[in-house]
């Protein structure tokens, strides 16, 4: 899973102080991932004095950081797996992992709310970020249009629920020979010459098919989105024609809408250069609800991703004796191979290795059914996960993954998320078995949001068994010894939460 970024957490707390009000009143917009976030009207981002201010609370509720604030000293305190960053209001010092560091600006409260600079947000987190200032708007976005990142905290790569719509490559304007401040960004031209293989000549949508025709054969990489529900298509080492930019509308970030009509599925269509560095062309489909797609690619430039596609899940026949259904369901598969190992092992094939074990172990008690989402390495949506466990009325639901991260030091140890409160008694089950299976650090349970865990109806985790950047997690976690134990602890959890 992709990093979403340790600082990202602050790019909002609350409320901008008085000096900024005039910006509230007119009202400013903050985009994350191609989605705007709604802010109080007396907590709008905005520049002041040079800076780019931006509220903390408007996002942290949802991403599952450990934040403490000190009222009396203002001192604000964000915990993400091993990092740790202190900032003081009033101060332009801050403490990050140990190290001292210098703000832009000085964070301020009013009342109970605390505003950070644009800047750190992005220096911190590696996100994009820009300011818009005749809309008034705040842009961040991951910056590599990987797997989702952000899906679990710390984690490099997981499903790509949470990737990114971003809103293109940004640099810092140049103005003679010196960077101006934080509040202006634009996105640079896209360089020519190297890399760039093909062209995209055209974009249309019709009988709920988008069609996308480039010069040569490409390899897209396509997945969906949620909150709002999305389908995102990545197309590297190509750029826009110019008979595109003639006849479609392109602003001078390179960015563009297609008109969508009678089509009550679908909001509108966004393209934009995404990636400047590896000239990747996104289009992203704004979805009025969640939708089921095929991608239809022959190589030869034509790409067709049908939203009207059937979808059908394999069905369990019908219980007579009562028994309860578990279904396990290995993270990743086929086209998505989730996180990369210290060695280049891929996640997926860790994923399907333990929950192989797991499925054999549950056969073998006569008090249960076992469903898997996938037996063998194939591409599978989120929201077929999802789908296959509710339409089979699941008692439980079991997500296998290894965890992964970005920084030098990579953590270690097991950590178990759920989504919805009904959850958390089984989680608790599961996260003791599991660390006891695994023997390693434990960190704890958590609450995420995740596709597979919010969208099925019944108590439903995911499993982050062990680190794969993290040499002796990776070292067990592709040992035979070690799944089995694992396994073994995952039956062990089930069954003490089902009472049997």
């Amino acid at each position: 899973m992709k990093k979403i970024g340790f600082l990202l957490v602050f790019a909002f707390f609350l409320l901008m102080f008085p000096s900024m009000s005039m910006a509230a009143q007119g009202g400013t917009h903050i985009y994350l991932d191609g989605a705007e976030l709604e802010q109080p009207a007396d907590a709008q981002a905005g520049s002041v004095k040079g800076s780019v201010m931006v509220p903390l609370r408007v996002i942290i509720e949802n991403l599952g950081y450990e934040v403490d604030w000190d009222k009396k000293s203002g001192l604000v305190t964000i915990r993400q797996g091993e990092r740790n960053l202190q900032l003081t209001v009033g101060s332009t010092k801050a403490v990050v992992d140990g190290k001292a560091i210098e703000l832009s600006a000085a964070p301020v409260v009013q009342g109970s709310s605390t505003m950070v600079p644009l800047r750190f947000v992005g220096e911190q987190t590696g996100l994009k970020v820009s300011w818009n200032n005749d809309s008034k708007s705040a842009y961040l976005y991951s910056p590599d249009g990987g797997e989702s990142v952000g899906i679990v905290p710390g984690r490099a790569s997981s499903s790509p629920e949470e990737e990114a719509a971003g809103e293109g490559t940004l640099t810092p304007v140049i103005e003679d020979g010196e960077q101006t401040d934080d509040s202006t960004y634009i996105p640079d031209s896209p360089p020519a010459g190297e890399g760039k293989t093909a062209e995209l000549n055209g974009i249309g949508f019709s009988e709920n098919r988008l069609t996308i025709a480039v010069s040569a054969a490409v390899q897209p990489k396509v997945f969906t989105m949620s909150g709002p529900d999305r389908v995102v298509v990545d197309i590297p080492n190509v750029t826009f024609s110019e008979s595109f930019k003639q006849q479609n509308s392109l602003n001078v970030s390179l960015q563009g809408e297609l008109p969508v009509t009678d089509y009550p599925d679908v909001a509108k269509i966004r393209y934009s250069m995404f990636d400047n560095a590896t000239s990747t062309i996104r289009i992203v489909v704004d979805l009025n609800k969640e939708v089921h797609y095929q991608v239809n690619n022959e190589g030869d430039g034509l790409l067709v991703v049908d939203l009207a596609a059937p979808f059908t899940v394999p069905v369990v026949p019908p219980v007579t004796n009562g028994k309860p259904l578990v279904v396990i369901d290995p993270g990743h598969g086929g086209k998505q191979p989730g996180a990369t190992s210290i060695t280049n092992k891929n996640e997926k094939d860790f994923t399907l290795a333990l929950a192989l074990k797991v499925e054999a172990l549950l056969k073998q008690e006569t008090g249960l059914n076992v469903l898997m989402t996938r037996t063998t390495d194939v591409t599978l949506g989120l929201e077929e996960r999802a789908k296959l466990a509710n339409d089979n009325q699941a008692t439980v639901f079991v997500s296998i993954h290894g965890n992964s991260f970005d920084g030098k030091t990579s953590p270690t140890g097991s950590e178990t998320y759920y989504s919805r409160d009904e959850s958390l008694p089984f989680a608790e089950v599961m996260h003791k078995h599991l660390v006891e299976g695994t023997g390693l650090p434990d960190r704890n349970v958590r609450k995420k949001s995740l596709h597979v865990t919010r969208e099925t109806k019944m108590p439903a985790v995911l499993l982050e068994v062990g680190y794969l950047k993290h040499k002796t997690d990776e070292a067990l976690m592709y040992s035979e010894d070690f799944q089995q134990r694992v396994a073994e602890s995952i039956v062990a959890g089930i069954k003490e939460y089902l009472g049997q």
